[in-house]
């Protein structure tokens, strides 16, 4: 941490910006953490790609099923790989709230720049609010790194604009990933964008958000590191050229990227999501590996044609 507590806003406000990704977590032969490749592609990210902030440990991570010591590890050495080039944010999510404060501790001592915690599964609850503020709050009263709220339909619910402008609240609270409808993070936007940065995982929406919404930070999933290259980084360009007032050439460049998100999506199975996309990114040259159950691997057919999708997507590896 750079920051203290009191300057969490308002570092956040000037640091926490443009690309970042979720990283997932390759596994070798044997389901072991690929600490190597983990930070090999950590580097190629935020060196080649030019990604400004690294997820890490999140659902696209397979936090779910690794180990605590597994999670912490994961969390050094993301930080070790950045170098300076980019940002950190890990994630502390977990049912037990006693796991989700050793993590958020360990972040802030092992050199995260932030934390994000899902918001937690309340099972036979009808009304979350104050539920849901008190988790927040006690998460926030133990640490003094800057926190970002997490908002998704697994959780059995979603959290309101009104309940996410009240925990914008607290102070080192700085920003939310918000995955719900276009509608409700335009009113999150429009009621706390003044206390915390509002994102959505959204890569199709990323380009409107940053010129209808004023957005500057993209938090964030797998996109920034699976529709580009070192050679290819049409992302980074339409986001950059959006940034510097260039909007038709922000479009063009983003309608270019069209083929490819098409083959990504077209070829995905439904129940394979990580797979999939481990598979790609060894397409793309990165490390991909296994996944750990109960997650499903690719079978051959499936590895065909993703492998003939991406060779006509026009992607320049």
């Amino acid at each position: 941490m750079e920051y203290s507590r009191s300057d969490a806003k308002a570092y956040a406000r000037s640091n926490m910006k443009g690309i970042w990704a979720a990283a997932l977590m390759p596994f070798t032969e044997d389901l072991k953490l690929d600490e190597e490749g983990f930070g090999e592609n950590i580097r190629h990210w935020t060196q080649d790609l030019g990604v400004e902030g690294v997820f890490v440990s999140g659902k696209q991570g397979e936090f779910f099923s690794m180990t605590v010591e597994e999670r912490k590890r994961s969390l050094e050495l993301a930080v070790a790989s950045v170098q300076g080039r980019a940002q950190t944010i890990m994630s502390c999510s977990d049912q037990n709230m006693d796991v989700v404060l050793d993590l958020a501790q360990h972040a802030q001592d092992a050199g995260a720049d932030y934390i994000v915690t899902h918001a937690p599964m309340l099972p036979f609850s009808t009304e979350q609010d104050d539920t849901v503020f008190n988790y927040y709050k006690t998460l926030s009263d133990h640490v003094d790194i800057g926190m970002a709220l997490w908002s998704h339909p697994d959780s059995g619910y979603l959290l309101s604009p009104e309940l996410c402008n009240r925990l914008a609240d607290l102070d080192n609270v700085v920003a939310i990933k918000y995955s719900v409808p276009r509608p409700m993070y335009i009113e999150l936007t429009e009621l706390a964008s003044d206390r915390i940065q509002v994102s959505t995982a959204s890569e199709d929406e990323w380009l409107d958000n940053i010129l209808e919404l004023g957005w500057n930070l993209y938090l964030c999933s797998s996109p920034p590191f699976l529709l580009q290259t070192a050679n290819d980084r049409r992302m980074h360009d339409y986001t950059e050229a959006a940034f510097g007032g260039r909007p038709e050439e922000a479009r063009r460049i983003c309608r270019s990227l069209d083929p490819v998100r098409h083959a990504l999506k077209r070829t995905r199975p439904a129940e394979k999501p990580h797979a999939h996309q481990k598979y790609w990114q060894e397409l793309l040259g990165q490390v991909g590996g296994r996944v750990r159950r109960p997650l499903l691997e690719l079978t051959d057919a499936e590895k065909a044609e993703t492998a003939e999708a991406f060779e006509q997507c026009g992607l320049r590896v």
